[in-house]
């Protein structure tokens, strides 16, 4: 299999930014073959069943340096043979082809190259929490094409991308009255421009989305300039922090990010306010002697109608601020930014005494609370990495949990029967809240955690299975926790596969990964 990538001259910041590129591609790749597709075959060896070839695998926490058995040996992959691998394996063992991934792929790869070259001079912010938005370099690990944005080149989105460390003003748009869609509470829109005047309602928008469509020139829209306040693009690019008003709005975007356009859509908006008032109901009755969370309520949306889209195009979701909500002396982080990694990042410099302290102060601060939602009220809290906040204090100890995004929040069928799209089935719910927490973000802070103290893996693990232990005893010992707990699997969820059917962007589908709880099983 014969390369056909050509890489820049072998010396200078864009060949380096175009190797380490590469290998954070070929990492995400073979993080989904292995999860999904290959079978151990030895150690640090991979059989692709419906190929029969066989791959050498290197690294510990993130796999790299691919080599394919041949007659003659061990022959080095680079990505572009890498994915014609995968592409073929998948051929063969779905009988689906699939022309679009394998383009999406190496377009991560260059994205990634151009981030990486534009990090160089990009300057760090002081505000540590946005240092922790921006770190997502690799993106979402387990994804076979995490930082493709949807086939344009860098002068459509490096300007707008979190992990260039940029920052930009919104677009204000005046929407005429009859053609405003709103829903809960927007006003705080209101304040990012002034009067929109002629009996308009102001309407900001993310910039990129406004190029997307045309630029919105010939419609019933007036264009109304742009937002004195600096909008912060965030980990999932759509979704901005603007620090003066403290305030976040998360927009549309008609991008293919991972696996589904972004744009915030109709089903979605119009349960909004349903899931918010669960949500707020959910910690009413949270057992006073746990560390209570916090939620960043999304309050409301606004939009304009856009030929009969229902004003999914130019929706733009207010979601409430840090400052109401941390409690003092408190400095916010992401969670998917700690265990990527950035400067400040609280689990650097740790002995191992400290990151024991550290990763029991995140399972008491982040896991009782997502159970309580679901074991109590039914409500599955979308707590994976991005969307998992942990507030710490001066010696960087989590100190509070908060979570936001209710769009990815689910409600249990069996407690909210009559309601519409964010139901989902019992089993299918707990398999959602399961992948969220414990494959998803736990095992990725650990990992993160084990990386910088191997020896802690097993005690970390046990530690993390107290957790869950004492929760089941707090809810009576429910059937959920106890089969957990005695599982010898958790679910995954299967991104490579599901993008090489072209599935539909909320489409779930697992794969069996080995459950660290269960190792501590008496």
């Amino acid at each position: 299999m014969a390369s056909t990538e050509v890489l820049p001259p072998p010396s200078g910041p864009g060949w380096e930014a175009a190797a380490e590129a590469e290998v954070l591609a070929v990492t995400a790749l073979l993080n989904c073959l292995i999860r999904e597709v290959a079978r151990p075959d030895g150690p640090g060896t991979y059989l692709l069943p419906a190929t029969g070839q066989v791959l050498r695998v290197g690294g510990t926490r993130f796999p790299t340096a691919p080599a394919l058995r041949t007659p003659d040996g061990w022959c080095p992959l680079p990505l572009a043979d890498l994915v014609a691998l995968t592409a073929a394996e998948l051929r063969a063992s779905t009988g689906v082809g699939n022309d679009v991934l394998p383009a999406e792929i190496l377009q991560s790869r260059d994205v990634t190259a151009a981030l990486l070259a534009a990090r160089r001079t990009a300057v760090l912010p002081a505000d540590p929490y946005l240092r922790s938005e921006q770190a997502l370099v690799a993106g979402h690990r387990y994804h076979p094409a995490p930082k493709a944005r949807g086939g344009s080149g860098p002068e459509a989105w490096l300007r707008y991308s979190p992990e260039a460390r940029t920052s930009f003003p919104l677009t204000l748009l005046g929407v005429p009255a009859e053609d405003l869609v709103e829903e809960g509470d927007a006003g705080a829109l209101d304040r990012l421009g002034g009067p929109a005047g002629d009996g308009l309602v102001l309407l900001p928008a993310h910039p990129w989305q406004v190029e997307l469509l045309g630029g919105l020139r010939d419609g019933r829209l007036r264009h109304l300039g742009v937002t004195a306040a600096t909008a912060v693009p965030t980990a999932s690019i759509r979704t901005v922090y603007l620090p003066e008003a403290d305030l976040f709005c998360k927009f549309s975007l008609d991008v293919r990010i991972t696996n589904d356009v972004r744009r915030l859509w109709l089903h979605d908006l119009r349960h909004l306010q349903t899931v918010v008032a669960l949500v707020d109901a959910a910690f009413d009755d949270f057992p006073e002697h746990l560390p209570r969370p916090a939620v960043l309520r999304d309050r409301g949306y606004r939009s304009a109608e856009l030929g009969g889209d229902g004003g999914e195009a130019l929706a733009v979701i207010v979601r409430d601020g840090l400052r109401e909500h941390v409690r003092p002396g408190l400095t916010a982080l992401q969670a998917a930014g700690i265990s990527e990694g950035f400067p400040g990042d609280p689990l650097d410099g740790l002995d191992e005494d400290g990151a024991l302290v550290w990763w029991e102060r995140y399972l008491e601060h982040v896991v009782p609370p997502v159970l309580h939602a679901y074991l109590r009220h039914g409500v599955v809290l979308e707590c994976h990495l991005q969307n998992v906040l942990v507030a710490v204090d001066e010696r960087g100890l989590p100190a509070q949990a908060l979570f936001r995004d209710h769009e990815g929040v689910k409600l249990v069928a069996e407690r909210h029967p009559r309601l519409g799209s964010p139901v989902l089935g019992g089993v299918r719910a707990w398999e959602r809240l399961v992948y969220c927490l414990l494959t998803n973000n736990l095992c990725e802070i650990a990992g993160a955690v084990t990386a910088r103290r191997p020896r802690l893996g097993d005690e970390l693990w046990a530690r993390a299975r107290a957790v869950f232990a004492a929760a089941a005893k707090e809810y009576g010992d429910p059937p959920e926790l106890r089969d957990l707990l005695a599982a010898a699997h958790i679910p995954a969820k299967a991104n490579l596969l599901l993008r090489w059917l072209d599935a539909d962007g909320a489409a779930m589908r697992w794969v069996p990964v080995p459950n660290p709880l269960r190792l501590f099983t008496p």
